[in-house]
């Protein structure tokens, strides 16, 4: 299966804050908020929704075609996703902007304070999915992830245009855009990811009941993190799928981007939801154990037992001949 990923690529500049942001804020002045935290740790990673996604799926063997915009700063990021399994051939290079920024600082109890800067990921709106087409020779889905609005826009309509399945994850794009756009980014989408927040903000700025939208698209799939994974379809009663337990919570950045790489990488290999989100849930806990998005390792033998061991053997039968025969964790 050829999938083409189309969203942010950015560096993520990764901070840890030994307090709690709570015992920082004041009732009184929720107002006038001025905030200063030292932190006592700073790590530069290689991030964005995109290129994280990708970097999972190039791990689980399936040669992604990454699509988005970067500045001339790339040229090391670029060697890197190449290395695990990325094609990043059809990738924009902006000539004045510099490649996207996400700082987000990390609380003790891992609550999070971002900002992102969008730099060269405005240009991603130049990129067509016909030249993305042409480059691989035809594609079987592509992942419309958060990126430049009016990029997400273009790549949902060219695809329903030319025909093409793709996946809908507007995720942190859903608090900038109007119901409109929101109904356009998911309207016939095969798959919808959100997690249980953005869930219920897609419902308000779309005005829809959740029945509504089951009609829409195929599969919606929720993510609720310590709790697993919720899968709807319309007509059908939700399927829980339970997460796979942490050993080791070090870092939350980029936990859902494994999912996803995990699931659609199932997916692809012609697996039932239900057995795509354990090893989507399986591979965003080796995630989790590790600082920043891109520094976890798959290891398929792990994921097989991370997946016996958390669902059964007969539920991680369907992985043998992919992951290998379980027993084999190094």
């Amino acid at each position: 299966m050829r999938i083409a990923v189309s969203g942010s690529i950015a560096t993520d500049h990764l901070m840890v804050f030994p307090g709690r942001f709570t015992e920082q804020l004041l009732p009184d002045q929720l107002a006038r908020v001025s905030l200063s935290f030292l932190v006592d740790k700073l790590d530069v990673r290689r991030g964005g929704v995109a290129a994280n996604i990708a970097y999972g799926l190039g791990g689980l063997g399936l040669a992604p075609v990454l699509v988005g915009a970067v500045g001339d700063d790339f040229a090391e990021y670029r060697v890197w996703l190449k290395d695990h399994g990325v094609d990043t051939d059809v990738v924009h290079v902006s000539e004045t902007r510099q490649t996207a920024r996400f700082l987000c600082l990390t609380d003790r109890e891992l609550n999070q304070i971002a900002a992102f800067y969008a730099g060269a990921m405005a240009e991603a709106r130049e990129i067509g999915i016909q030249r993305v087409v042409e480059h691989t020779g035809g594609l079987d889905l592509v992942l419309v992830a958060p990126n430049d609005p009016e990029a997400m826009l273009r790549h949902t309509a060219e695809c329903r245009a030319a025909g093409i399945p793709f996946a809908a994850d507007p995720s942190q794009q859903l608090a900038t855009l109007d119901g409109d756009q929101v109904n356009r980014l998911v309207d016939g989408a095969r798959w919808l990811f959100t997690n249980e927040y953005e869930a219920a903000l897609l419902l308000e700025r779309t005005g829809r009941r959740r029945d509504d939208l089951l009609d829409r698209v195929g599969t919606w799939i929720t993510t609720l993190g310590a709790d697993g994974v919720r899968i709807d379809r319309s007509g059908a009663d939700p399927h829980l799928v339970p997460a796979v337990p942490a050993r080791e919570a070090k870092d939350p950045t980029g936990v859902g981007d494994a999912f996803r790489a995990g699931f659609l990488a199932s997916v692809g290999r012609g697996l039932p939801p239900e057995s795509a989100a354990m090893l989507g849930c399986a591979l965003a806990t080796t995630a989790l154990g590790t600082l920043g998005p891109q520094e976890y390792e798959v290891r398929p033998a792990d994921l097989l037992a991370s997946i016996a061991g958390t669902y059964g053997t007969e539920a991680a039968r369907p992985f043998d001949s992919w992951l290998g025969a379980p027993g084999q964790a190094s």
